[in-house]
């Protein structure tokens, strides 16, 4: 399993965020981390996540998908999702 990195901006006002947030949502793990900022576990490539979530995408939004490495650090975040996200980057240390 690969670990990415998932950011968008949907630019358009008043754009509806249901449909990327269900197609993350149906990725065997994800955290919602913040905002437009997730954490997907999955066995696809990042042109597979990329390609998954662009039916949600107008031709002005912005999206990220880039694969987790190892190395990271944050803080402020709710116990269960950083150890989760710990356990998941300590297997490409």
């Amino acid at each position: 399993m690969a670990a990415y990195i998932v950011t968008y901006d949907l630019h358009q006002t008043g754009q509806n965020y249901d449909c990327i947030k269900k197609k993350l949502e149906s990725f065997p793990k994800c955290w919602h981390m913040q905002g437009s900022v997730w954490v997907v576990e999955t066995n696809q490539t990042a042109l597979h996540v990329r390609d998954s979530l662009n039916s949600c995408l107008d031709d002005n939004d912005n999206l990220l998908v880039a694969r987790l490495s190892g190395e990271a650090a944050w803080q402020g975040f709710k116990d269960a999702g950083s150890k989760w996200l710990k356990k998941l980057l300590e297997q490409f240390v």
